[in-house]
């Protein structure tokens, strides 16, 4: 059935808009139940809703690069007052602000940033801040809970010497992605904020998904950030804006990302049609993270369930192995159930979003069920993470 759903396209239209991998159409535009494709790749495979679409068509715009656009200039201030910070950078990318942040802090020649091993800017990042910036990597290990044994940072400070880089930047991850979306607590931000004064080192966090720390922890953004000097927030995550994150620190250092962030290309014009979307999400969006949660839970209960060794769940991802995992992941996605094999063997990845709905959760537990029936013997407990 052919169905207008948002400024005259149909559904029809829409489905070939939203095409993604394999050219499987990406959910329900809604977030309603009843999705053809379960899509739990990642949280930022959701679409703009119906009342954000609305939101953007209607954005009064400028040009940013000149400081004209009314949206933009809103939404950088709303972020900044959020998370306690003097101020606010619209980037493209979650990938883009970190950049930018590790670039700013770090802008001497022969300087470091000390970061943990499996985090998202050494990890996923192409190592950008090096090879761009010129900055080293130091990186020590990430505990199972998404911490660093501040300990391991305190040994890994190198004497002032000419002979070795000079560490400027500590960054901390929350949640942290790769240890399963874990939330790092404002007890352990404040212990790490002290050492980062103790020691001469800025605290960058990267928080692509703080919002899911703020929602899970029950408290309010700032608190979370107090001890940080800046913090790079994503809305085209969880909260369902089509593209977008927010650096904010301290107006001069944001006056340095912002001129940074021009020499890499990033400065935008009318883009408060994408501002509008971040301010709607932060409306609309930010406060229904906990459904995503409770998804993700109840997901994690039925592999549990299943005999599957399962990573204990702290906020919307959930990660679990199992044997042969490319083949049963190829044969849930031919079923319309998108997951992630992130290992390429045995680990697998899923995350619960704005267009997955509780009995969608139930559909995959079944199909998993039916997959390692079908395909792989029974499995196993043994592997913890």
């Amino acid at each position: 059935q052919v169905q207008k759903i948002a400024h005259g396209y149909t559904r029809t239209h829409f489905a070939v808009m939203v095409a993604g991998i394999n050219g499987h159409a990406n959910g329900a535009a809604n977030g309603s139940s009843g999705n053809t494709v379960i899509d739990m790749r990642s949280d930022t495979v959701t679409q703009p809703t119906a009342g954000m679409r609305e939101a953007m068509s209607h954005a009064v715009v400028g040009d940013d690069v000149f400081g004209d656009d009314p949206t933009v200039q809103e939404l950088e201030k709303r972020v900044a007052e959020m998370l306690g910070k003097e101020a606010g950078l619209f980037v493209s990318s979650g990938t883009q602000g970190n950049l930018l942040a590790v670039g700013t802090h770090c802008s001497g020649r022969g300087q470091e940033v000390i970061l943990g091993k499996d985090s998202h800017i050494f990890f996923y990042e192409q190592g950008g801040s090096s090879f761009l910036m010129g900055v080293a990597f130091n990186t020590v290990p990430n505990l199972p809970d998404g911490t660093i044994n501040l300990d391991d940072i305190r040994k890994v400070i190198k004497p002032d010497d000419p002979h070795f880089a000079a560490a400027k930047l500590l960054v901390l991850e929350n949640t942290q992605n790769k240890m399963g979306g874990k939330v790092l607590t404002p007890d352990y931000m404040k212990k790490a904020g002290a050492l980062c004064k103790e020691l001469g080192l800025a605290l960058h966090i990267d928080g692509a998904r703080l919002w899911n720390a703020v929602v899970a922890l029950d408290i309010a953004p700032a608190d979370l950030c107090r001890e940080a000097d800046t913090v790079n927030v994503c809305l085209s995550k969880g909260l369902g804006a089509p593209i977008g994150s927010v650096l904010v620190g301290p107006a001069d250092f944001i006056k340095r990302a912002r001129r940074l962030r021009k020499a890499l290309g990033g400065g935008m014009r009318q883009v408060g049609i994408l501002a509008a979307a971040g301010l709607y999400a932060l409306d609309n969006n930010l406060k229904r993270l906990k459904d995503d949660h409770d998804n993700a839970k109840r997901l994690a209960k039925g592999f549990l369930h299943l005999g599957l060794d399962v990573t204990p769940v702290d906020t919307n991802m959930v990660f679990w192995h199992m044997d042969d995992a490319p083949k049963i992941v190829a044969t849930l996605g031919a079923s319309g159930i998108r997951v992630l094999c992130i290992d390429r063997k045995t680990r697998c990845r899923a995350v619960p979003n704005m267009h997955t709905s509780s009995a969608d959760i139930d559909k995959v537990v079944e199909a998993v069920a039916a997959a390692l029936k079908s395909e792989v013997p029974p499995q196993k407990r043994a592997r913890s993470d």
